[in-house]
């Protein structure tokens, strides 16, 4: 059974972090004569790996330097982060078929559950792929009927998500002060994915009612996620200067503060750049006012905890930083700051804030691929990423 006592800083759920070789051998060997096991252990913390293949191919797409074969290349991500989407949503699905008492616990666990946001900005953001690169190899058709079922999908999830995991936290999950971290960022911030996804649907939204429905829902989708993660980060901070800095183990969630920060900046500007289909010149004019001046103010911000981050992080990886899939928090939250500075740069016209959304796009694929050899390894190679869970 899965134990929801949590009186310090949330530890690796169970199954999740690299084990000594020997244990790794014993794991592979029994996979393969067991092959039903492989997702006896699958939380939904696994498809953070979509999020981070996929928001790579994603900051490509409106990146303000294009290089040749950059765009053939974010296609290919794109298509390898659909095909995950799909694969990990068969494993689900056996997941929940074949141990459905381990599954339908994992919302009573005080670390597991705020990850099921993970699998709703998964949908979300190979939505977004499907329709800004998917197009050049199915039709700009079909993309724009995938990515209106995969926004659908997400929004929903992720609307669900928000409400449900906040309400198990406050009534059912128990913690002690020193216990938020990133993590719990993670069910609030998919409505500031729709959002900003939500946006680019805009002009292939039927005009009317249901195009302007759609933009002012976006905003209202980002003023949820933005008030509740304020609160959220502020704990974190809290925490951070009241408890220290924890576990190893969980010093790449720090990261995830940037998801909604960067995601934010995305958001307003691009609905301020799709406004144009839906509301008028002058009313277009004042929301990319509104998206200049915020975007600035949260790229301060995001600059400021990047920086406090990347200290942290260097500092434990000097002792020792355990690889696991936390480790995919290095790459989705800085995706969303490289979307960010791409709409900054198409607003503002600032070459200063080109390089710097150039820059943090080449951190993000350094990031990505480090984090998905790791990740194949450990759960391909070694099989340990994968193994049963332990009894808590």
């Amino acid at each position: 059974m899965i134990s929801t006592e949590h009186s310090k800083l949330p530890q690796e759920p169970a199954g999740q972090t690299l084990r000594e070789p020997a244990r790794a051998q014993r794991t592979l060997l029994r996979a393969l004569e067991h092959p039903g096991e492989i997702v006896s252990n699958l939380t939904p913390n696994w498809f953070a790996s979509i999020m981070g293949t996929g928001i790579v191919a994603v900051a490509a797409a409106s990146l303000p330097v294009q290089v040749p074969g950059l765009r053939t290349a974010a296609t290919v991500v794109w298509a390898l982060s659909a095909l995950l989407l799909v694969a990990l949503t068969i494993a689900t699905v056996l997941h929940w078929v074949r141990y459905r008492s381990t599954a339908a616990r994992h919302h009573l666990h005080p670390v597991i559950s705020h990850f099921y946001g993970a699998p709703a900005m998964a949908f979300l953001t190979v939505g977004a792929g499907t329709l800004l690169l998917g197009s050049d190899w199915i039709g700009m058709e079909a993309a724009i009927a995938i990515d209106l079922v995969l926004w659908t999908v997400g929004t929903v999830a992720g609307l669900a998500t928000a409400v449900l995991v906040p309400f198990l936290a406050f009534t059912r999950h128990d913690y002690a002060p020193e216990s938020a971290f990133g993590g719990w960022l993670m069910p609030i911030v998919p409505p500031m994915v729709s959002a900003s996804t939500g946006a680019l649907l805009l002009p292939h939204t039927p005009a009317g009612q249901l195009r302007e429905t759609l933009l002012w829902a976006c905003y209202g989708f980002f003023g949820l996620s933005l008030i509740a993660s304020l609160v959220v980060i502020t704990l974190i901070w809290n925490r951070l200067v009241q408890h220290k800095v924890g576990p190893a183990g969980m010093v790449p969630t720090l990261w995830i503060v940037l998801g909604p920060v960067g995601q934010s900046i995305t958001a307003v500007n691009l609905l301020a750049t799709n406004a144009s289909s839906v509301v008028d010149d002058h009313t277009v004019h004042a929301l990319t006012i509104v998206a200049l001046v915020y975007g600035f103010a949260m790229l301060g911000f995001a600059l400021l905890w990047a920086t406090i981050a990347a200290a942290i992080t260097i500092r434990t990886a000097r002792e020792h930083l355990p690889f696991s899939l936390t480790w995919w928090s290095f790459t989705f939250p800085v995706g969303t700051c490289v979307t960010g500075l791409n709409g900054l740069a198409l607003h503002s016209g600032l070459v200063l804030v080109q390089v710097l959304a150039v820059a943090a796009y080449v951190a993000l694929v350094a990031a990505w691929l480090i984090v998905a050899v790791r990740t194949f390894h450990g759960s391909v190679i070694h099989g340990t990423l994968l193994a049963p869970p332990r009894t808590a």
